[in-house]
Formats: C-alpha cells, sequence, structure tokens
C-alpha cells in the first residue's frame, strides 16, 4: 500500500496520530525534501526503513521505487508537506498507480495555512468581519485561471491565505489594495511551526517593504 501523508506544517508533533504511526510501520519513506521537516520523518520512522529525499528524483524514479516495494510487499509513506490536497502535487503520482492497478491512500495533515493562524493567535472566520477563507497563490510558473487571480478574487474581501507568492509580494498588493483597501492588516509566515519560524506584521501599505527589510 502508498500512503500519501500529509507531515503537516513542520512541527514533528503537529502530524495527525494515524500519520505517524503508519510511518513507523512502513519499510519504504519518500519524503518532500526541504519542504517537509526531516525531523517529522526520523522522530516516527523504524530505524530499518529506507528513506529517500524526492527532491532529488523525479516523478518516473518515484513511482519506480513505489513499484518496486509494492512487488516486495512493502508499505511505502510519500511524506508531502501541510496537507497533500493543497498545493501537494500528489495526482499526477496517484494517476500512475492508478494505471498500475496499485493502492494507495491519502492521509490529511494540518497545512501550513491553519498553522499560521495558530501562531498568530487568530481566527480566520470572525462574525461581520468575514465568514470566508480563500485558499489560493499568485500567479507564476504555474498559470492561474483570469477568473482566480487575485483581483478578482480579492473583490469578495473574505479572509485570503496566499501560498507561495512572497516572492511577488509587490505584485500581490497592487492586486489587493484595490478592494481591500491599503489598511489592511497583512502577516508574512515563513515557515509556521518550525524552530526558525519567521513573522512579518503589516498592512497592504507597507508589507512589502517590512518583508524586504526583514530579509536583508
Amino acid at each position: 500500500m502508498i500512503y500519501f501523508i500529509g507531515a503537516g506544517p513542520g512541527d514533528p508533533e503537529l502530524i495527525t496520530v494515524k500519520g505517524a504511526n503508519l510511518i513507523s510501520q512502513c519499510q519504504v519513506i519518500i519524503y518532500a525534501g526541504s519542504l517537509v521537516n526531516l525531523e517529522v520523518v526520523n522522530k516516527y520512522k523504524d530505524e530499518d526503513a529506507v528513506v529517500y529525499d524526492s527532491a532529488k528524483m523525479d516523478l518516473e524514479d518515484i513511482i519506480d521505487v513505489m513499484k518496486k516495494a509494492t512487488e516486495e510487499g512493502k508499505d511505502v509513506a510519500r511524506v508531502h508537506t501541510g496537507d497533500p490536497s493543497i498545493y501537494g502535487a500528489i495526482r499526477e503520482q496517484m494517476e500512475q498507480l492508478k494505471k498500475l492497478d496499485i493502492p494507495y491512500e491519502v492521509i490529511p495533515g494540518v497545512s501550513s495555512f491553519t498553522a499560521a493562524a495558530a501562531v498568530l493567535k487568530q481566527e480566520l472566520t470572525v462574525p461581520e468581519v468575514s465568514q470566508t477563507v480563500i485558499v489560493t497563490r499568485a500567479e507564476g510558473r504555474t498559470p492561474v485561471p483570469v477568473e482566480e487571480n487575485l483581483s478578482a478574487l480579492a473583490k469578495a474581501r473574505a479572509t485570503m491565505a496566499i501560498f507561495l507568492s512572497v516572492g511577488r509580494i509587490e505584485k500581490v498588493v497592487e492586486e489587493l489594495i484595490p478592494s481591500y483597501g491599503d489598511d489592511t492588516p497583512v502577516a508574512v509566515i515563513y515557515k509556521a511551526s518550525w524552530e526558525d519560524e519567521q513573522i512579518v506584521l503589516g498592512t497592504l501599505k507597507d508589507i512589502a517593504q517590512l518583508k524586504s527589510l526583514r530579509s536583508s
């Protein structure tokens, strides 16, 4: 069996009980490189488990390891960051496993955006402020449908969790200000729940500058 396991946001204790138990039971582990805190794997894995870093592998390599393990009667833990259903890039792997008739299961995890809310001690849905959370990203190498660009989504004025976009923060701000206003609070969080977690607080008016100063 192949298990796609959400490792949680980084803190090894924020993985689910089921996810931790499965990692401890699997003879083969493939984790998503620097996106996953290796302490999560090391804390729960069996000492005899074979561990692969998928950052050094392409899709074909990953599937080959899964196929070989299955043929040998071994279980595989495919460990992804956060929750694998959110920007987890698991669809291509699942499609290949279906073609090979290899069974798999997806184990949810704590997403970084909910970990970020916890770190900030904030609720994402507040009466008379917002009852909706939009999870999205700025357009980059992966295109975004026109109707899903930030300026379109911003018109709802909902709470927004923007992934993978800090490198385009000036563009993000430009698209959000017309709908939210420049005094809307913003938090930029790097590695929520990790030991080297970083937080930059500001507003849409100054967050790009503050983030730049913090990074320098």
